[in-house]
């Protein structure tokens, strides 16, 4: 087991004043699944008595001593408006308005998922005809904790979709929403919890995580930044010395450096806000790690009220200090750099900011212009005095430094625990998840991680057999003009292995509709009413195909190969010619493309049977082109199958 599957977890909120209150994911325009038993929780008096009611059903809870109850109302069918309402006696009660009974979808992931409406092909007439107070949804606010939320930070926005607010909405749900809300006649509800660029680690549980051996010490990691943050940075700081000293021959030499007496006269100045290293001539055709100084004048103070050391966006990689001691290091060249500084580090008069930088593939150096300086508790900025000087490190090429596990977006757990619990035990009638892009080099791992997060959300929303819908990774990069490898052919392969195993999931195969130059693709229509498509099977159970065409097997038949589908409506057909392109024979390691012909339900790979072939491989690229389709215009799945 995995734990509850309630929010019985995370530290106790503060009891309002109404005596009782809900918790921050129940607010007004809200959907709550029907045809279950209604889960609700909230916080009161600690040892006190609360009455819920939604319409004419009412229940009552005691509030533990922790301050926090949680109730369950009896399974109503789909309608409304209602009034949801809790109160404690002697206390005035909280109601919420606008209340519908129907089915309530959670969609996650990274930015694909994230996309809005607003941005997806045709949106301009999408908006215009979108009013539907039946449909409606909620965005969660993006949250990194280290320790499990009991509640989230403030109370959802509910929205019912109109013109007006149908642009902020995820596009992929929205659109699988609508096309299911034509289609059932019910109201619908979807929690957006996504956040571009992040892994699927972030997204799954602590027990869950700790299933898996070589994620143990992160995950401990992370539990030590959630009890004691600079301890945590600090052991941190040196692991990442110690990379430097495996690393970098000049790296003791160099301590010095980083230190508040250094002398730092002799090296090169920057006068501009934000430089790449390609923009210094000294540093054009340099690749490794180059070192910043710059200093700052604070009062007696404003040295007491630091809290932060803001430096913007960095690439890509980073190592800062105050005064010679650290207090964080980065990763990614889009992430703005917000470091806790230490109590007392700082001191009244002038102050010293070091920062060992190691280039990305752009350049490296400030990534953009930025306000840089010291946060201080009531939020103001104290800029630096500066200017920034600079000093060449040790050149490096190819080297990566590994991120601490609870920085966003290459964190363990922290997503979860603060995107995901704080309203687990909500009532769903399914789940979608894109994601992929940030995990496409791992493919191994995430044929075990992705059943992880479909078995760990399960748990969560206290729903074992709840459907659980993937939508695979299109098509993005360079084309390939010969086969070879490709990172995103092997983790599409995973989702679809993954999804395969569990008769509660199903695919969505979008390689037809991605850009290969963009790895947002605004085709979004698409892709929501492929997953409705797959959710009007699993989750409601009408007839019909979960997906488009899949290969089932491949077996020789005199000189040729002949590849089974299943799921071909109305039998495969080839767009644009008489033969399907994106075929490959295998022959050990070495892939040929194959001339492949559609006949009914099957493929034929006209003399492919030659000896040593051993696998056939289709669609097998980052960016493959395809153009095999059934005649309900879905694509073939891509696959690698062993020939029998």
């Amino acid at each position: 087991m995995l734990g509850a599957a309630v929010p019985a977890f995370g530290q106790a909120t503060a009891v309002p004043p109404t005596g009782a209150q809900f918790a921050n994911i129940f607010a007004d325009h809200a959907v709550v699944q029907r045809d279950r038993p209604i889960a609700v929780w909230g916080t009161g008096t600690p040892g006190g008595t609360v009455s819920v009611q939604l319409g004419d059903r009412r229940v009552s809870a005691k509030v533990g001593s922790d301050g926090n109850w949680r109730a369950t109302l009896p399974a109503m069918p789909a309608g409304g408006p209602y009034t949801l309402s809790v109160g404690a006696a002697g206390a005035a009660a909280q109601t919420l308005s606008d209340i519908m009974v129907g089915d309530v979808f959670l969609c996650g992931g990274q930015s694909n998922m994230e996309f809005k409406v607003s941005a997806s092909t045709n949106a301009w007439g999408t908006t215009r005809s979108s009013a539907d107070t039946g449909l409606r949804f909620v965005v969660i606010d993006d949250a990194n904790r280290p320790n499990v939320a009991r509640d989230l930070d403030k109370r959802a926005k509910w929205a019912q979709v109109s013109p007006e607010t149908v642009g902020d909405a995820s596009a992929v749900c929205y659109y699988m929403a609508r096309s299911l809300r034509q289609s059932e006649k019910v109201p619908i509800g979807f929690i957006s919890s996504e956040w571009g660029g992040t892994r699927i680690e972030s997204w799954i549980s602590v027990p869950a995580l700790l299933t898996v051996p070589d994620l143990r010490a992160g995950v401990a990691a992370v539990a030590q930044y959630g009890r004691d943050p600079a301890a945590a940075i600090l052991a941190d700081g040196e692991r990442r010395e110690a990379w430097w000293q495996a690393n970098d021959p000049a790296a003791t030499s160099q301590r010095a450096w980083r230190t508040e007496g250094f002398d730092d006269a002799a090296w090169g100045t920057i006068k501009e806000a934000a430089w790449r290293q390609a923009g210094i001539p000294a540093l054009a055709d340099f690749e490794g790690a180059v070192w910043l100084r710059t200093t700052i004048e604070l009062t007696p103070e404003q040295a007491a009220a630091a809290r932060t050391l803001r430096l913007g966006p960095i690439d890509k990689f980073d190592e800062s200090y105050v005064n010679g001691t650290y207090v964080g290091g980065g990763s990614i060249e889009w992430a703005w750099r917000g470091y806790a500084i230490p109590a007392g580090r700082l001191h009244a008069g002038r102050n010293v900011v070091a920062i060992r930088v190691l280039g990305g593939a752009n350049g490296g150096g400030f990534a953009s212009p930025a306000p840089r300086g010291v946060e201080l508790a009531d939020g103001t900025l104290v800029p630096f005095k500066g200017p920034w000087r600079y000093a060449k490190g040790t050149p490096l090429k190819d080297k990566w430094i590994a991120p601490p596990p609870w920085d966003t977006p290459n964190s363990l757990t922290t997503l979860y625990n603060g995107m995901i619990a704080p309203f687990a035990g909500y009532g769903l009638k399914l789940a979608a998840w894109y994601q992929g892009e940030s995990n496409a080099a791992e493919a191994g791992a995430y044929r075990r991680l992705l059943p992880l997060l479909m078995a760990d959300w399960r748990r969560a929303f206290d729903a074992p057999k709840l459907p659980f819908f993937v939508v695979q990774l299109t098509s993005y990069g360079k084309p390939m003009t010969t086969p070879g490898q490709s990172s995103w052919a092997e983790l599409r392969q995973a989702q679809a292995e993954a999804v395969a195993a569990d008769a509660d999931a199903g695919l969505a195969v979008t390689i037809d509709v991605g850009d290969r130059f963009d790895i947002h693709p605004t085709q979004k229509t698409l892709v929501g009413e492929r997953l409705a498509r797959l959710a009007s099977v699993i989750a409601y159970g009408k007839p019909g195909t979960r997906s488009g065409p899949e290969a089932v097997d491949v077996t020789r038949a005199g000189a040729d190969l002949v590849v089974r589908y299943r799921n071909a409506l109305g039998g495969l057909q080839s767009y644009s010619g008489a033969q399907a392109i994106g075929f490959e024979t295998c022959a050990g390691e070495t892939c040929s493309y194959t001339t492949a012909v559609p006949r009914g339900e099957t493929v034929v790979l006209p003399g492919a049977n030659r000896p040593g072939v051993t696998r056939v491989r289709y669609a097998w690229a980052d960016a493959p082109f395809v153009n095999l389709f059934d005649k309900a215009d879905l694509p073939a799945a891509p696959f690698v199958l062993p020939v029998k």
